[in-house]
């Protein structure tokens, strides 16, 4: 248990800095606003992460526990009805106070404080908290650059977030290949060792129809095609419920596109706005945009069982490198992790057997299996080393502020 807790305090500052090395390119303006309801102030996400440690760690198993700030426990709460009660979502760009510096302190002491809980003996119960709070936050990690992005925006000035890389000549992406599936039962859900959300279990049998994934996402250029069709003035490709969608949005492309003056199209990006570089995976559109396009294209969105069964024949690719902040064209083929969430045509539901966590932390997954589509894979702004396989991400059907995109499936 000794080495656990060591290898848990080294991932704990690791990760614990990551954070605070997304913000440090925004000034304290930049970390309070909330530009829509369902993204949240950077500084909200700071403190929350904290509030994570603080109340389902210190408060449980440090020795004569005192909260850093009383009213912290309902300003930070953003689902737990089992902790208490909660600031509204829709309000947390009004949290003017505590200020930034007051958010970093609070960061700092609760560091400390877990630091020497750490150093004492660690109890399997504890070590199993702690690991969960690393992985959520890394989760508002990702949730922190997609909500500043959008965020920026809407800033009339379109600031950029970094400076953009060194533009490289653009090579086309590799080419579109089918990878079959044959008929049969196949095993999905977390196996072995290493985290996993509860969402992933129990693993279990699913039966498959045979089937073929496409070899990589589907790109700019490919979508653009779309685009310039028609293909979000035509009825015939939508969901009804997509077609309202699209009619109340007044959209005409994808989220963050703009048409330029003298033609073609610009994306607005982390790095600011920038020619649409047509090799990239689109990316930020909706599961309604998604499933159009895919009709349009004569194919189908893959269920998540086949998502998952072809990552794991056709060599998962995991992203080692460092958190990005916009997807790259790749140049060969890619059925795993790295660029854009994947949206899938299945529901997030429960899988046959599952039970979620007594207590409050039951509540961080379980309760949100109604009315949501899962994604797979992640994208260029997901943690280094916090996907797999089994990962399900969940969304509602209009949300597009994430980055996500498709691949594209069909029947044998």
């Amino acid at each position: 248990m000794v080495a656990l807790a060591n290898a848990l305090t080294e991932a704990y500052f690791r990760v614990r800095q990551a954070s605070l090395a997304l913000a440090a390119p925004l000034s304290a303006e930049d970390c309070c606003v909330q530009s829509m309801a369902d993204a949240s102030p950077v500084k909200w996400h700071l403190a929350h992460t904290t509030w994570f440690f603080e109340t389902f760690v210190l408060e449980a198993f440090e020795p004569g526990f005192v909260p850093f700030h009383p009213a912290f426990r309902e300003l930070f709460n953003s689902y737990y009805h089992g902790v208490g009660s909660r600031h509204p979502r829709a309000q947390r760009g009004l949290i003017t106070r505590p200020g930034l510096t007051q958010v970093l302190d609070y960061r700092a002491q609760v560091d400390a404080r877990l630091q020497a809980l750490l150093a004492g003996p660690c109890a399997q119960r504890l070590c199993t908290l702690v690991e969960l709070g690393l992985q959520h936050e890394q989760q508002h990690q990702e949730l922190m650059l997609t909500d500043i992005k959008h965020l920026l925006s809407c800033n009339p000035l379109l600031p950029a977030y970094a400076p953009g890389p060194q533009r490289a000549v653009e090579s086309p992406p590799a080419d579109m290949r089918w990878l079959p599936l044959v008929a049969g039962l196949c095993e999905i859900g977390h196996a072995g060792a290493g985290f996993a959300f509860d969402n992933e279990l129990p693993r279990h049998r699913v039966y498959l129809g045979a089937c073929a994934l496409a070899s990589r996402p589907v790109s700019n250029a490919e979508y653009q095609a779309f685009v310039e069709a028609g293909g979000y003035a035509q009825s015939a490709h939508w969901l009804a419920e997509g077609w309202d969608w699209l009619q109340a949005q007044g959209r005409t492309a994808p989220l963050y596109w703009q048409r330029r003056p003298q033609g073609g199209w610009a994306e607005f990006s982390l790095y600011g706005l920038q020619d649409l570089q047509s090799a990239q995976p689109v990316t930020h559109l909706s599961y309604y945009e998604a499933d159009a396009y895919a009709r349009w294209a004569g194919a189908r969105l893959p269920t998540e069982a086949e998502w998952e069964c072809a990552a794991v024949q056709f060599a998962w690719a995991t992203e080692t490198g460092v958190q990005r902040l916009h997807p790259r064209a790749g140049a060969e083929d890619s059925m795993g992790a790295g660029e854009v969430w994947e949206w899938t045509q299945s529901s997030y539901a429960p899988y046959p057997g599952f039970r979620p966590a007594e207590g409050a932390v039951g509540e961080y997954n379980g309760k949100f299996m109604v009315n949501q589509y899962v994604l797979r894979g992640g994208s260029c702004a997901s943690p280094p080393g916090h996907l797999r396989p089994s990962y399900r991400n969940f969304f509602p059907a209009g949300a597009c502020w994430q980055f996500a995109g498709l691949r594209l499936a069909r029947d044998a």
